[in-house]
């Protein structure tokens, strides 16, 4: 059995028709107004609780003799203990000196290791999804890119580093923009705009240093096609084994379609 902390979006569902292929019985977590409702129907039971009922989330595991559990989809920070926080999320959140995503996040691992659940990375049922290096879909890649690729990646992963973004976009050896506090697609959006009327940006994504891949896999999702198709940004490369692509028959379907070459590095 296995336990699965269930943010929003698609991740939770993806994981859960993988783990059930596999034989896994699954007990989730939800968050109300963040998880989806439909969720109840591909897990074995479903235990909903409010965004910072810590001890709610665990006692769902611990009761139902749950020893280990993965957390996906997106569930903001912020609102991590903004909503309702139960005594033992205000004990976390008043011991962390820094409060990001990653300390934050590692924070509830912690705390679930002390009560004998162990937070693990997901990644061993997405496998299908995360493809190695050489991976490439959807539009050729033009040749005169392959500089960019490289600047890109090196910068990428510099800002990653420092903690700032985990995306990149450039175009004929000028970074254009770096993500920030913005988000991905914000960012895609004005890297693609300073790429001027005949685009051809190329935007590179990566996971940042020491990435804890328990809470947060990097993705790609059809949204992210959209808005690259939108802006001018004609090559999307992510770093391999390390990135989930949502729907994968179905984004490489998109990426011909929307002509981007989609690759990894």
């Amino acid at each position: 059995m296995i336990g699965l902390i269930a943010g929003s979006k698609s991740l939770p569902f993806l994981f859960a028709r993988q783990a059930r292929q596999l034989g896994e019985k699954i007990v989730a977590v939800a968050f109300e107004g963040e998880t989806d409702p439909a969720l109840a129907s591909l897990v074995d039971e479903i235990v909903w609780t409010r965004v910072g009922q810590l001890s709610k989330m665990i006692r769902a595991f611990t009761d139902r003799d749950v020893t280990r559990c993965v957390m996906l989809g997106q569930i903001v920070p912020k609102n991590l203990f903004d909503l309702r926080p139960d005594l033992r999320s205000m004990g976390l959140l008043m011991r962390l000196r820094e409060k990001n995503a990653h300390t934050l996040f590692s924070a509830i691992g912690d705390e679930l290791a002390t009560e004998g659940v162990t937070l693990i990375p997901a990644v061993p049922w997405l496998v299908p999804w995360m493809p190695s290096v050489g991976y490439s879909a959807g539009a050729a890649l033009r040749q005169s890119v392959s500089d960019d690729l490289l600047l890109g990646l090196k910068i990428a992963k510099e800002v990653s580093r420092l903690e700032i973004g985990q995306l990149v976009v450039v175009k004929e050896g000028t970074v254009l923009a770096v993500e920030g506090f913005e988000g991905t697609d914000a960012c895609l959006e004005r890297g693609g705009q300073l790429a001027g009327k005949n685009g051809g940006a190329v935007a590179v994504k990566v996971a940042r240093e020491g990435h804890d891949m328990r809470f947060d896999i990097p993705c790609i999702g059809p949204k992210t096609l959209e808005v690259c198709a939108a802006h001018g940004v004609s090559t999307l490369a992510f770093e391999s084994d390390k990135t989930l692509l949502i729907d994968r028959p179905d984004l490489e379907k998109q990426a011909a379609r929307l002509r981007i070459a989609l690759v990894s590095c």
